[in-house]
């Protein structure tokens, strides 16, 4: 391959003519200049196609599609049908590229190629004001989690990977199905894709996408990302992708996560032992499941363990505890929130 493979940059825009020209600038602007970006215009209302447009005009590696349907995966279907490079790329039109972001993660995919996606850190902003403490909290975990290269472990707690900074090659992308299913969040289930075909993932220390936080980004407004759990598709893959029928299955908590998920598990007719630490539950009868203590779990043989308790410390409290009865992550317990 060549030494600077084109890079397909798929950009759905919708409505954001205040900051697309940030965006595109961002993009000329880039170190790695083989690059193309098929920029969709899904049905705006203001004038984000003409100034996508007079772009095109400037500079020919930027070509306007409009899309037929309406709504963010049809618009990415639609723009993925005009790539022409062998290395995908996502981008949203409000945010903004670092000016080496192509440059390092083409490097690196070049290092192992096919086979593996390349995903950095990112870091939120915004134009008025500061960055909500959850924003704040989601990049610092996303930054640690391509240090330390804790993908594969963490990918039940949150999205490991955001839908912009990711680099993998378009033979891969269309092994897990490219963007065909409409499934939100669709970020984290292309994820989980990705995942589920055992496509290595190369966490890159370094911000590599400034995201702007604002009021009316769809994560916000959309009914699909109300509840951002995420729980039935978390345990649709974990059922999928991690279960063991023969293992015995756990569910560790016992507050509004803890009922939710037993909810979910009960309605695939599952059976579960589910435990707390909360002396005023043990014993009782909750959904027909009697609640035990965690230290049940020592007596079990290679459990596997779904954990929703959402307390940091308890968090840490937890693994501890596990450790002390010599279980792993990923191999006997995962958390989901």
């Amino acid at each position: 391959m060549s030494k600077q493979p084109l890079v397909s940059i798929i950009m759905a825009a919708k409505d954001t003519a205040p900051y697309i020209a940030q965006c595109l600038d961002s993009i000329i602007a880039q170190t790695y200049t083989n690059w193309e970006l098929i920029a969709i215009n899904d049905h705006s209302d203001d004038a984000t196609p003409e100034i996508i447009a007079d772009y095109a005009k400037r500079d020919a590696r930027i070509k306007l599609v409009h899309s037929k349907r309406r709504k963010l995966i049809p618009a990415l279907k639609e723009g993925y049908a005009h790539c022409n490079g062998p290395l995908m790329n996502r981008m949203d039109s409000d945010d903004r590229m670092p000016a080496d972001k192509l440059e390092v993660m083409v490097a690196e995919w070049m290092k192992h190629g096919k086979g593996n996606v390349i995903a950095g850190g990112t870091e939120h902003f915004c134009d008025d004001g500061e960055v909500g403490d959850g924003f704040q909290r989601y990049d610092r975990w996303l930054n640690h989690v391509a240090k330390e290269q804790l993908h594969l472990q963490e990918i039940y707690r949150e999205c490991v990977i955001p839908s912009h900074c990711w680099l993998l090659h378009k033979d891969d992308l269309d092994a897990i199905d490219a963007f065909n299913p409409e499934i939100y969040p669709e970020d984290y289930d292309l994820t989980f894709r990705m995942y589920r075909h055992r496509l290595n993932i190369i966490g890159i220390d370094k911000v590599l996408h400034h995201w702007r936080d604002r009021s009316d980004r769809i994560s916000r407004t959309w009914e699909v990302y109300k509840d951002n759990r995420y729980y039935e598709m978390k345990l649709r893959y974990f059922l999928e992708i991690d279960r063991e029928a023969d293992r015995p299955l756990v569910l560790w908590g016992a507050g509004r996560n803890g009922k939710d998920m037993a909810k979910l598990l009960l309605d695939r007719n599952l059976t579960f032992s589910w435990v707390c630490d909360n002396e005023r539950k043990i014993g009782h009868d909750v959904y027909g499941v009697i609640m035990q203590a965690t230290d049940t779990i020592a007596a079990l043989e290679n459990p596997q363990i779904i954990i929703v308790v959402a307390s940091p410390d308890g968090q840490k409290e937890i693994e501890q505890e596990l450790e002390a009865y010599q279980l792993k992550p990923r191999v006997h317990y995962w958390f989901f929130n």
